[in-house]
């Protein structure tokens, strides 16, 4: 007998993620088990070339025919937060905390491309400070698979089921000593982001509601960082590129935070610190795939 194939339920229209966001809060409490076989998908999806103006403007990347490595995660992202939302998954949304996301472009994607994505969740894993959960995602393009991505995503206190394998959180880069670009990152980065990616958690939008949550301040998103990064390296990376970041200590608004980066063989390998205190928020590596 083969395996059973997962449920792949295929929606209409991206969910909102407000909504998504408010069903979180309230539906939190009382889960467990092992995670879904579920996959969502949606076929057909364009970008709009207004939307893509404003996600390159906010996030400092130029503006072009073909999409930035992380713009697909914007289409993807409304389906991952249906999927963490759903009574089924194990962990409660609300205190996830991001803090690795593998990005691998096969090939270049034009903006006038639709594209059919598909997400699912894999690797309930064992960490000192909890549990962690890969959240999957796969664009394909005239069936041709052309992106793909892999977020793992931290709940503080949970715990994984028996047998769990440990958790892979950690990205290996070699000595950063040149700084490459120095940042001022204002106290509102969280909501300009929030406004066009739609990731509206608490936790990004003020010191009010971060403190509500156990935060000092805001913190910045892990995803604006990773293509602050690759904005600042436009023009000198590859069309099909594997990029992966591992998401350190939180970035609090307002901060001055430096880049620094390696030529290597294959690519380069960035961080970005604290301009102060030099601990690293981002640690990466950018490879020719």
């Amino acid at each position: 007998m083969g395996v059973p194939r997962a449920e792949v339920r295929v929606l209409d229209a991206a969910p909102n993620l407000g909504a998504l966001y408010a069903k979180a809060a309230l539906t939190g409490r009382g889960r467990g088990g092992d995670l879904p076989d579920t996959r969502l998908a949606r076929n057909g999806v364009g970008v709009d070339l207004d939307h893509l103006a404003a996600y390159a403007r906010v996030c400092g990347m130029p503006l072009g025919d073909v999409l930035p490595a992380t713009y697909p995660h914007m289409l993807a992202f409304p389906l991952q937060m249906a999927l963490m939302t759903d009574r089924a998954f194990p962990l409660a949304m609300v205190g996830l905390v991001h803090v690795r996301n593998r990005i691998e472009v096969l090939r270049a994607i034009r903006a006038d491309e639709a594209l059919d994505l598909e997400v699912w969740a894999e690797r309930f894993a064992t960490h000192r400070s909890g549990a962690t959960v890969d959240l999957c995602a796969t664009a394909t393009a005239g069936g041709e698979e052309v992106w793909r991505s892999r977020s793992t995503y931290l709940s503080r206190g949970a715990k994984a089921p028996a047998g769990a394998p440990e958790a892979d959180v950690a990205v290996e880069v070699g000595p950063l000593e040149r700084t490459a670009a120095t940042w001022r990152v204002p106290d509102d980065a969280g909501r300009r982001y929030a406004k066009v990616s739609g990731d509206v958690n608490p936790i990004h939008l003020s010191g009010l509601t971060a403190k509500a949550l156990g935060f000092k301040r805001a913190i910045a998103h892990g995803m604006w960082v990773k293509a602050r990064v690759l904005g600042a390296l436009a023009g000198r990376l590859p069309e099909a590129v594997d990029v992966d970041v591992a998401f350190k200590k939180p970035l609090f608004l307002p901060s001055t935070v430096t880049l620094s980066t390696a030529e290597v063989a294959e690519g380069w390998d960035v961080a970005v610190r604290n301009a102060k205190s030099g601990s690293d928020h981002l640690v990466g590596t950018i490879r020719t795939v």
